[in-house]
C-alpha cells in the first residue's frame, strides 16, 4: 500500500465519509482551500491508479468509491509510523505520549484494563 500525499488523504477522508461520490459531490467536503474541480478529478484518478479508489460509470461521468477501507489505511499508517519513528516499539509510543502529556494516567489504566481483559 503506497503512502498518500496530504491532498490524497484529504480526498480519501471525504470519500470514506460519503462512501460513494461524484467529483462534484466531494467539493463541498473541503472547508479550506477548496481544490479546483479538475485538480480534484486528477487526484481521484491518481488514487484509482494507486488502488485506493474504484469507480462506476454513469454515462459520461464516474461515481467513485473507496476500495481501501479507512481501517486498513489507518492500520498501515500507524504501523509505518511506529516502525519509522518509534523503533517498532509500542512501549516507545506510549512513553512518548506520556512525556508529551498527550495521555493521562487514567487513560493508561484503562488501556491496561483492556489488555488484561483480552487475556
Amino acid at each position: 500500500m503506497q503512502k498518500l500525499t496530504n491532498k490524497e488523504e484529504a480526498v480519501m477522508k471525504a470519500l470514506w465519509k460519503l462512501e460513494k461520490a461524484f467529483v462534484r459531490d466531494l467539493l463541498p467536503e473541503f472547508s479550506e482551500e477548496k481544490p479546483h474541480y479538475n485538480t480534484l478529478s486528477t487526484i481521484i484518478r491518481n488514487l484509482e491508479e494507486k488502488g485506493y479508489v474504484g469507480h462506476e460509470v454513469f454515462g459520461n461521468t464516474h461515481r467513485y468509491f473507496p476500495v481501501v477501507s479507512k481501517e486498513a489505511y489507518r492500520k498501515q499508517f500507524v504501523n509505518t509510523a511506529i516502525k519509522d519513528y518509534f523503533n517498532n516499539s509500542y512501549k516507545n509510543v506510549v512513553s512518548f505520549l506520556a512525556a508529551e502529556e498527550k495521555i493521562s494516567v487514567e487513560e493508561l489504566k484503562e488501556i491496561i484494563r483492556l489488555i488484561e481483559n483480552k487475556k
